[in-house]
């Protein structure tokens, strides 16, 4: 049987990257190693598509030599963490251990902006920037991926409670343009590498939505796929992020997302690219596309039929 594939941070929720790439490699017929962290119901899911389950760490040493063992091309990918740069580290000291001939990185694409004299407020960005620098001196191949905000944050985390009870999108980015990915083609991008890794060691990649715009234009988008007048309010950074830590959100987090909102205001979201294209022969789902797929979840007499 071939060496299976590595695929980190497979439990995610439906629509997550590692969770959607796992489904799209085992569709290809190829055999699948998928890191979780628990023993759950999605890591029963999982099985049940045909993955091997292996529970892990990224953060323990001995249960990432159990995970890696095996595996000739892997994926790492982690959720946003203060720990992230030692997850990274120590994931990349066992490939190399191992001989992985193929080491595809999850990054951002912020970090294209970013240097040894630049950085931005985010301690998460800092943390991407670290990482990737010691991938790069780690001499393991290496491909990273460089997605900028995802729908599936910004768009569908932090904005349907405005847009169902008020019709607006409030969100802190000012006339800022952004171009906002789909984690579902972030996944057909890092699965592709995964399946023929070998011309792609040593590339970056910056992935995209198919249009930068301001979130006036995307208010409208909004607008047409649901069927409803939807306008864009903006609103002061300060006092959102006082919000998200009220509703419990970690501070590392709410400090990368502030960061973000300050950097989507100065036009630092401003960025398009043809990656997702280019490697998968499909172009990226619009905010338009999205939203329609996802209509429930901005529309109030769904969400109050759920309830």
């Amino acid at each position: 049987m071939a060496n299976p594939i590595l695929v980190t941070g497979a439990a995610g929720r439906v629509g997550a990257v590692g969770r959607t790439v796992t489904e799209l490699l085992l569709k290809q017929g190829k055999a699948v190693r998928a890191m979780v962290r628990t023993e759950d119901e999605r890591a029963q899911a999982l099985r049940g598509l045909g993955a091997e389950v292996v529970v892990g760490n990224l953060l323990d040493l001995d249960s990432m030599h159990r995970v890696i063992t095996g595996c000739e091309t892997m994926y790492f990918g982690m959720s946003v963490s203060d720990a992230y740069l030692a997850a990274t580290v120590n994931a990349a000291a066992v490939a190399k251990h191992h001989g992985v001939k193929a080491f595809i990185n999850m990054s951002q694409m912020t970090v294209s902006q970013m240097s040894i004299t630049e950085t931005t407020p985010s301690p998460q960005h800092k943390l991407h920037w670290l990482a990737e620098q010691a991938l790069n001196w780690s001499g393991l191949p290496v491909v990273h991926v460089r997605p900028t905000v995802f729908l599936e944050g910004f768009f569908l985390t932090l904005t349907p409670d405005s847009v169902r009870e008020s019709n607006q999108i409030r969100l802190p980015f000012g006339e800022g343009k952004t171009s906002p990915v789909a984690a579902e083609d972030v996944a057909r991008v890092i699965a592709a590498l995964l399946a023929n890794p070998q011309p792609h060691i040593g590339k970056i990649y910056h992935l995209t939505g198919p249009q930068s715009e301001n979130m006036h234009f995307f208010a409208r988008e909004y607008s047409k796929a649901l069927g409803r007048t939807i306008t864009f309010q903006d609103i002061p950074v300060e006092p959102w992020r006082d919000e998200l830590l009220k509703r419990g959100f970690p501070v590392h987090l709410v400090n990368h997302l502030a960061a973000m909102g300050d950097l989507h205001r100065a036009g630092r979201f401003n960025r398009t690219s043809d990656d997702v294209l280019a490697l998968t022969g499909q172009r990226p789902l619009s905010v338009q596309e999205f939203v329609r797929m996802n209509a429930a979840a901005f529309t109030a007499a769904a969400k109050a039929k759920e309830a």
